[in-house]
């Protein structure tokens, strides 16, 4: 019987996770992975991270990431970064094009109607209902596969405007979803993005929650999301569940059995 697994982010950290497919005796002929982004960037073996799931794409359901969006950035010259960074063996490597052109076409969201499960790397903000959620990742993702990925690159990057707004249009608006699939943690009453916190509480603030805190519109469908180490995965909601167990921060990664629910993790 096909089994669907999950996956924290990687963050190039390939070694544990070959280890954790292995003890599952992950099938890619039936099986499939879902990972939740940020696939590279701070770990040990990005290169190497991304040229396994290109190989195994089939069997895969990826979504981008702050660092994914980050390194196509780079690649394109938007941004620069430290000729030591684990990045730069990704564009040193003669399967880069290749790597890199699969990498921009994954989207902000994956959904499947069938077992009634949705991803995206930092959550879904409670304004959005699910419906929403996959318009506004396609507008993203259009724009991405296209020619006109490269001024993205050149937007994306910036705090403001801080809350969704319908009326929000151009580079703007593609910032601000960006921002919601990929940065969120902390989240005001208004939907405000609060990126200055990253630690697993509010320190004290009345105003600011955990995104997830708030009533949300994703009604039968679970949702799986990473980004936030601090967390540990460990926060009780029935429907939405955290995979970033901070495996580059001293953690474990995780793997979660879907069908199950069963966790496995492995140290780098």
């Amino acid at each position: 019987m096909p089994r669907t697994f999950a996956v924290g982010d990687l963050q190039g950290c390939l070694e544990p996770l070959l280890r954790l497919l292995e003890r599952v005796n992950f099938d890619t002929s039936k099986d499939q992975l879902w990972c939740v982004g940020d696939l590279v960037n701070r770990g040990p073996d990005s290169l190497g991270t991304l040229e396994f799931l290109h190989s195994i794409r089939h069997s895969i359901k990826v979504v981008l990431g702050n660092h994914d969006l980050h390194l196509l950035a780079v690649a394109h010259g938007e941004k620069k970064f430290k000729h030591d960074n684990d990045l730069s063996r990704i564009l040193a490597s003669e399967n880069a094009d290749s790597l890199l052109n699969w990498l921009r076409k994954q989207p902000l969201l994956q959904w499947d109607k069938d077992k009634k499960l949705a991803m995206c790397h930092a959550g879904i903000p409670p304004m959005w209902d699910l419906k929403t959620a996959k318009a506004l990742s396609k507008e993203v993702q259009v724009v991405l596969k296209s020619s006109r990925h490269i001024y993205l690159y050149r937007a994306m990057y910036g705090d403001t405007p801080e809350r969704w707004s319908d009326d929000l249009a151009g580079m703007e608006r593609l910032r601000v979803i960006i921002n919601y699939f990929t940065r969120m943690r902390f989240l005001g009453a208004n939907g405000e993005l609060d990126f200055a916190n990253k630690e697993k509480t509010n320190n004290g603030s009345d105003y600011f929650k955990p995104w997830f805190n708030y009533p949300h519109k994703l009604k039968k469908t679970r949702l799986l999301f990473g980004h936030w180490a601090a967390l540990q995965g460990m926060f009780d909601h029935p429907q939405i569940t955290g995979l970033d167990t901070g495996c580059v921060w001293g953690g474990p990664l995780t793997l979660l059995h879907i069908e199950t629910g069963k966790r496995y993790s492995a140290q780098l």
